[in-house]
């Protein structure tokens, strides 16, 4: 970390008047010190001319599956639980620490060049210590934490299933190393998988851990409608009403999903401040669904936005996911249904809620850390740029290629498109060689 000055830039503050200024931004450390215009450099900052430049928040990911990456185009065309059994619970029952290691890795690098500072992350059963070694050299800031999955039985692959105190402990032990590491750049999240693969002494011990430490807890709940059927049949219950008949419905929960929801469930996340993190692309791309967002909105439930993993998406691309959290609802609500500033609230402050870091990132405000994007829209498919909403032109033209510096807690992670603390070439080369690994030690359908 040191020192920059940001100068001349057009900032989409996020703060609550949601003010558009063209000006400066001083970091000292980790921190946003000053917000101006015509400011000195001091000493020996780095100065950045950000002249026909865009800086925005960071973007917050809420639902991340970094152990997934290196699967990208082997889960295609498949609904939710197909993609599961025959693909996915084989392909991450195959893992090893080395191919999660460079998982995490391109996963990572992906978000980075795309402008996502924050993720909230889902690893798989074994190895996780070694995603979040990826994390911590990487940079980026991430809750994150190893998959839960004791519920024995049915099509989980044997390396997957788990014993409930193994589980817990295992989760415990990597919480205890991990959390709060990098002076808080990373924070652990329990994360049972759902409620299909956890048994209740699982669900309840976790609601008490999260107490216990004050942290996340991040699951899936209510993404399509076979498992819908498959949660009701275990427990009398649909999923967000077991949940809350649990005690785990409260403001320290994010679900990743919630397409499929009943009035009194939307009641429960109103009423409860359960986070929700809504994943278009995922959603579309499994035929699971299009969450009712409008209807959650106006019910005031919290919502952010995630890519989900890479076999499901397949990219992490926050542009993606705005221009469809948008575009998505318009033929059934109608065009002014989910404007351009609803979803890029969701993907920047709306995200910064759901992890409890409002007050930290989120917005580009003195005292906030320095989890800044700065974007290049001085561009043809961008213009013309008078008389445009700046928020409108990114959430509708802006694409990824845009995005030229990445800056998380205050140090300079990629700069002009160059990656400062992942391997390109590196990580590439070995995601090719971990993937073709793996596929040699499990059979998929």
């Amino acid at each position: 970390m040191g020192n920059i000055l940001i100068k001349s830039a057009e900032i989409i503050t996020m703060n609550k008047q949601e003010e558009i200024i063209v000006g400066d931004v001083r970091i000292n450390d980790d921190l946003i010190v000053e917000i101006g215009t015509g400011l000195i450099p001091q000493g020996d900052e780095k100065v950045i001319d950000a002249t026909n430049r865009t800086l925005i928040p960071g973007f917050v990911q809420t639902h991340i599956h970094l152990c997934q990456t290196l699967f990208r185009g082997k889960g295609d065309d498949l609904e939710l639980m197909d993609w599961l059994r025959k693909r996915i619970w084989p392909l991450e029952a195959a893992h090893d620490e080395e191919s999660l290691y460079y998982s995490a890795m391109l996963g990572i690098g992906e978000l980075i060049s795309s402008g996502t500072t924050t993720i909230v992350d889902m690893e798989t059963v074994h190895h996780t210590d070694y995603a979040f070694q990826a994390i911590a050299k990487s940079g980026i800031r991430a809750l994150s934490g190893k998959v839960m999955m004791d519920q024995k039985g049915g099509d989980v692959p044997e390396a997957l299933q788990e014993d409930t105190a193994s589980s817990l402990q295992e989760s415990v032990d990597l919480l205890e190393k991990w959390n709060g590491y990098g002076n808080g750049r990373i924070q652990y999240a329990f994360s049972p998988r759902f409620v299909i693969s956890c048994t209740e002494p699982l669900l309840t011990e976790v609601r008490d851990l999260s107490a216990r430490y004050d942290v996340k807890v991040h699951t899936h709940a209510s993404e399509n409608l076979g498992e819908i059927e498959i949660v009701q049949a275990m427990t009398g219950m649909r999923n967000i009403v077991y949940l809350d008949h649990l005690g785990l419905a409260n403001e320290r929960l994010i679900l990743a999903h919630c397409v499929w929801l009943d009035v009194e469930e939307r009641r429960i996340l109103r009423d409860r401040g359960v986070h929700v993190s809504h994943c278009p692309g995922s959603n579309l791309k499994l035929a699971s669904g299009i969450a009712d967002t409008p209807g959650m909105l106006h019910d005031h439930v919290s919502l952010s936005l995630g890519a989900d993993g890479a076999p499901c998406n397949n990219n992490l691309d926050m542009f993606n996911e705005v221009r469809l959290a948008a575009i998505i609802q318009k033929p059934q609500h109608g065009p002014t249904t989910m404007d351009a500033r609803s979803v890029f609230r969701m993907a920047t402050i709306g995200g910064a809620k759901a992890v409890g870091m409002e007050d930290k990132i989120g917005s580009i405000e003195v005292g906030k850390k320095a989890d800044l994007v700065l974007l290049n829209l001085f561009n043809f498919h961008t213009f013309p740029s008078y008389d445009v909403d700046p928020i409108s032109r990114i959430v509708y033209s802006a694409t990824r290629a845009d995005v030229e510096t990445t800056i998380i807690d205050g140090e300079i992670v990629m700069e002009r498109g160059l990656l400062k603390t992942v391997d390109k070439e590196i990580v590439l080369n070995e995601a090719n060689r971990s993937i073709k690994r793996l596929l040699k030690h499990t059979s998929i359908i």
